[in-house]
């Protein structure tokens, strides 16, 4: 770790990190936050302008990021990326997986074979491209960290094949702690609730014109059941995936965080 030109420590420098899959959401937040932590990033999308605009935003020079379109449902394309990163930077250090397929509502009745199939191969299939391609180049050790998501647990919202997905990720994750272990590869979930951010505020947002209600009361209900009362933002989740890319999460792997606000205590 270092210390800034503000004195501020710098607990990623000389780290490099991708970030796979990148929106107007958390994606774009742990970028933001790697960065600002001092990490090298790459950034991974399906869209080249989003990258470029992402980009251009956190870091003009271009010095400290770089782009690669990616679909992580495409093997190659996830080991193309990494040997960006590497080539680039010399090495990789820790990479975490946000792109999802979150967009089906509805239970099992609602969920036929081939919608089963798009959200277990994006979700669940993608992921491990993306971890099997970047496990090789973290070759004095490394941190994973996957994004699970509440619903996993708590089924505040219908999305039965989604967290079922995030579920198996979960699963997946005890056994690769002992495949990884040895090469010093850390691997552990950061679990989000509701997050506050363009997403949710468009939810927030229609829920209000669709009732006829004040905003302000869409969002108490959503923090009913939050001890702390308060929708956690985008940056604090994206604070937790930038932690356990640090070495200040060295000896933990195999863990679930949830950043929550108290809603569940699994």
């Amino acid at each position: 770790m270092h210390r800034d030109n503000t004195g501020r420590m710098t607990i990623l420098a000389d780290k490099t990190v991708i970030v796979a899959g990148v929106g107007p959401g958390l994606g774009s937040e742990i970028a933001r936050l790697a960065y600002r932590d001092g990490a090298n990033v790459v950034i991974a999308a399906r869209r080249q302008d989003k990258l470029v605009a992402l980009a251009n935003e956190i870091d003009p020079d271009g010095n400290r990021i770089a782009c690669q379109v990616a679909d992580i449902g495409d093997s190659a394309q996830c080991e193309t990326l990494v040997k960006v990163a590497v080539e680039r930077y010399g090495g990789l250090d820790a990479v975490t997986i946000v792109a999802a397929n979150d967009a089906h509502m509805g239970g099992l009745s609602d969920t036929d074979d081939e919608t089963w199939r798009a959200v277990l191969e994006t979700n669940v299939i993608g992921t491990m491209h993306v971890i099997e391609a970047a496990t090789p180049a973290m070759s004095s050790g490394g941190s994973v960290v996957m994004i699970g998501s509440q619903n996993m647990a708590l089924a505040s919202i219908r999305q039965t094949a989604y967290a079922a997905s995030k579920g198996a990720l979960r699963s997946a994750m005890y056994h690769l702690v002992e495949e990884f272990g040895p090469a010093r590869i850390r691997v552990n979930m950061v679990v989000p609730t509701w997050m506050w951010g363009p997403p949710v505020q468009m939810y927030v947002d229609w829920q209000s014109s669709e009732r006829s209600i004040p905003a302000e009361e869409v969002v108490a209900e959503i923090t009913a059941n939050m001890p702390l009362g308060e929708i956690p933002a985008d940056e604090d989740v994206a604070e937790a995936v930038v932690w356990l890319f640090s070495d200040r999460a060295r000896m933990i792997t195999g863990q679930t965080l949830y950043v929550n606000a108290g809603e569940h205590q699994p």
